[in-house]
């Protein structure tokens, strides 16, 4: 299954419609994970096959969107995008944190968990 690619009004219609909103409201109806990337990145080539698990790994229980920061420039200046890849992690509830750089599987389970409050699929 390929992870969604969002553009500047699917973003707005299912993470957050900052034209719309001037505090951070979430409009999504499970948490997300949304990955700033680029082609030309080999850092987010090693991720991307790690992303593609964990949404297989945890189904309907969580969205991982990709975010290609050269197309979208003004999503990656919205949030400040300097390096990438850079992971967004987008509770229900609460202030959505940014995470940087390739990391490992279970550095992004731990993170699902802790963040996302979303527990790891039982294998």
């Amino acid at each position: 299954m390929a992870l969604e690619h969002l553009t500047k009004s699917s973003f707005q219609e299912k993470v957050f419609n900052w034209e719309k909103n001037k505090d951070w409201t979430y409009e999504g109806s499970v948490p997300c994970m949304i990955d700033f990337y680029a082609d030309w990145c080999s850092p987010c080539k090693m991720v991307a096959p790690i992303l593609e698990e964990l949404q297989q790994e945890y189904g309907d229980k969580l969205v991982i969107y990709k975010v290609d920061t050269e197309a979208e420039r003004e999503l990656a200046g919205i949030f400040g995008i300097q390096s990438i890849p850079s992971l967004l992690f987008v509770p229900m509830d609460g202030q959505p944190q940014m995470a940087m750089g390739a990391l490992p599987k279970e550095t992004f389970k731990k993170a699902i968990a802790d963040v996302l409050k979303v527990e790891a699929p039982v294998v």
